[in-house]
């Protein structure tokens, strides 16, 4: 893919949702919460000037285009979580022994997973909130980062090590994202 000269990427501010910009930081502030996450590079800029979040370089290295998009994607995000926020499902699944999964905390407790006496944990990151309904877990969060890596940690916990996979399909996996 040829680089052009310069890189500019302009992110539309959505109605309700203010943003600013010093000392390297972006603030998004939305009707779900406010956000901020440090942009500091020596050849991208960001600024926030007549509704916009702008995302520029001038004469950019193929890394350069590249952080240039990821910034983009970041900013979109963070825009995307203070309007709507993330969710994340994840379905307890057991043929036999019925787990019983709780939030304490700052953890889910994962209890009976294939008969062990042993509960098994997963951390919370973040800001994210899990709730247990049924045989559904809900990880939400205005930071998509903090859900995602919270459902990574639940399914994790209950990954099985040591026996077949197609027997074993015991878990709590992801099955919807958004």
């Amino acid at each position: 893919m040829p680089v052009a000269s310069d890189v500019k990427h302009e992110i539309e501010l959505p109605e309700g949702v203010t943003a600013t910009y010093s000392d390297y930081v972006l603030r998004v502030k939305g009707p779900r919460g406010e956000m901020k996450r440090e942009f500091k590079h020596d050849r991208i800029q960001l600024k926030v000037e007549n509704g916009k979040i702008v995302v520029y370089g001038a004469l950019p290295t193929k890394k350069d285009y590249a952080l240039a998009g990821t910034w983009r994607a970041h900013v979109n995000n963070m825009i995307k979580g203070v309007t709507e926020g993330f969710e994340y499902h994840l379905k307890i699944l057991y043929a036999h022994f019925p787990m019983k999964v709780t939030v304490k905390g700052d953890t889910v407790v994962i209890e009976n997973f294939l008969g062990e006496r042993a509960p098994r944990y997963a951390k919370i990151f973040g800001d994210a909130k899990v709730e247990v309904k049924g045989d559904m877990v809900i990880v939400k969060s205005i930071n998509k980062e903090h859900a995602g890596q919270t459902a990574a940690n639940i399914e994790k916990a209950t990954r099985i090590k040591d026996r077949d996979p197609r027997v074993f399909q015991d878990g709590i996996y992801i099955v919807k994202k958004g």
